[in-house]
């Protein structure tokens, strides 16, 4: 099913967008300010985030820009603010597309399912029946991937380590994806942003902590490498070990 982010710190505006995109088969999950917003882009990962602009602790237009520094998840704005400078600017951001207060639970939706298309390419729709994870992992249109006792399977998104899964986000595991169609070769930081996030202006550190994150979970350390190698000064490569 597909999963929503609703970022709104008005209580009653915020219950009336659950209860909408709850009753139209989605799951929902909400923050009333920007730093909260911002832990559940990075952990719970949301197919697509609805986020006001009048937050108590970040500007809205702050929010955005660190948002799509984790993550280029589809960001519909919503806001009281109908100034055409003003959603140029966050256009320009990186909202997907944008809402102007009041609005209709019909043009909610509506414009929910335009950027979602837009930005994944299957078509979505809500309702019974509707829904599904947007996007799909690098090589998802082949077999399982397998190097040494790690088995990577793209269709089913899982990863299994000597016969145990192991848990992973959906950036590491499109990470350790792309990572396994390139096994043995060296792969730049920058192509890995332009590849897997998309976004080549989001800063190398991101890739770095998600590599650390993944080494974690592999069971081994950059020091003590075992998948992962690190080529200093050019990138990482995955190998199988020998």
């Amino acid at each position: 099913m597909t999963s929503i982010l609703v970022v709104e710190d008005d209580p009653a505006i915020r219950t009336s967008l659950i209860e909408l995109l709850a009753g139209h088969q989605l799951v929902v999950r909400s923050s009333p300010d920007g730093f909260g917003a911002l832990r559940e882009v990075a952990q719970w990962q949301p197919d697509a985030v609805v986020l006001d602009l009048g937050l108590p602790d970040l500007d809205g237009a702050d929010a955005l820009k660190m948002i799509r520094g984790l993550s280029q998840v589809p960001v519909l704005v919503a806001t009281a603010r109908d100034d055409d400078a003003e959603i140029i600017k966050l256009l320009n951001a990186g909202a997907d597309d944008y809402l102007v207060k009041p609005f209709s639970g019909g043009q909610l939706l509506a414009r929910l399912t335009a950027v979602l298309r837009r930005c994944a390419g299957p078509t979505h729709t809500f309702g019974p029946g509707g829904g599904g994870a947007p996007g799909s992992a690098p090589g998802a249109d082949q077999g399982p991937l397998v190097l040494g006792e790690l088995r990577i399977d793209p269709l089913a998104r899982t990863v299994h380590l000597a016969g145990r899964e192991i848990g992973l986000t959906r950036r590491e595991f499109d990470l350790l994806a792309f990572l396994a169609l390139n096994a043995d070769r060296v792969v730049s930081k920058r192509q890995l942003l332009a590849e897997v996030w998309r976004q080549p202006y989001v800063d190398e550190q991101t890739v770095d902590v998600h590599l650390s994150c993944l080494r974690r979970k592999l069971g081994e350390r950059a020091s003590r490498p075992r998948f992962l190698h690190t080529v200093r000064g050019v990138g990482v490569k995955l190998v199988s070990p020998r």
